[in-house]
């Protein structure tokens, strides 16, 4: 029988691929789930834009953090533990924060577990883990696209790409749609090291419309496209982080932490 005073809630920006979001949120959904089955684990998407498209073309209802905070707190839940799949402590991150400071009062106690990459561990694993689960050639280029923001939580972004250098990966690089490195920045080391072949992926949880279109997309202004157009030979993998199952144990590895209490409580 479940505990109905305890529950998490897996906090996500959303999707509207909804084969994408089986693959990868569905996925770390159930692998929380599935460490601690007598909590009910509820979901919740952060972008607006995202629920009412899901609501209008689907008839898909998903709350947005505020709704399930709500939810949970009507139906009696005591201690709430909110696990974000973002990748790093961005906007994003801090608005759920935000959304459960507002909620202190409602339940006995609230901890919130980390992103992705927080701690220097975070991507110590990452690198790890990305560089074994896709394993370029040695002639190869590996280019993860992040998504970038204007927040200095950006800054991951370049420190993620030196922590792949500095264990040796020296065909592995990282860029984003909208931050730094630019994806002009990632071709001027990839003209240094003379590589000729490609390999796209996205630094995403989910492999959606950024990775469908701004990186893999036909258009003329895709990373696919715009390298190709200068003679490289690309490969797309569109596969999201969440779709990789060492991914969603560093994910359950920080809820654990907040669980047991050493972690960001509210």
């Amino acid at each position: 029988m479940k505990d109905a005073k305890t529950a998490i809630l897996v906090t996500s920006f959303g999707t509207s691929y909804n084969d994408s979001r089986k693959a990868a949120i569905e996925a770390l959904e159930k692998t929380i789930a599935d460490a601690y089955p007598l909590w009910e684990v509820r979901r919740a998407f952060t972008s607006g834009m995202i629920i009412e498209k899901l609501a209008r073309r689907d008839g898909v209802r998903i709350d947005n953090v505020a709704e399930a905070l709500e939810r949970l707190a009507t139906q009696g839940v005591e201690r709430l533990y909110i696990q974000p799949t973002h990748v790093m402590n961005g906007n994003e991150y801090e608005e759920v924060a935000r959304e459960a400071e507002a909620f202190r009062k409602r339940f006995k106690s609230i901890a919130l577990g980390s992103p992705l990459l927080t701690a220097s561990n975070d991507y110590e694993e990452v690198v790890r883990v990305l560089a074994e689960e896709y394993a370029p050639a040695p002639d190869q280029a590996l280019v993860f696209m992040g998504h970038g923001t204007g927040h200095y939580a950006d800054a991951a972004y370049a420190a993620l790409d030196y922590r792949f250098k500095a264990r040796g990966h020296k065909n592995i690089f990282v860029g984003t749609v909208e931050g730094y490195p630019a994806l002009e920045d990632v071709m001027g080391f990839l003209e240094e090291g003379n590589f000729r072949k490609v390999m796209l992926a996205p630094l995403m949880v989910v492999a959606g419309d950024h990775a469908l279109n701004d990186m893999a997309g036909d258009e003329e202004d895709s990373w696919k496209s715009v390298l190709t157009q200068k003679g490289y030979e690309v490969e797309c993998r569109l596969k999201g982080l969440g779709e990789i199952p060492a991914i969603r144990d560093i994910y359950a590895a920080h809820l654990r932490t907040a669980i047991e209490g050493t972690d960001n409580e509210v």
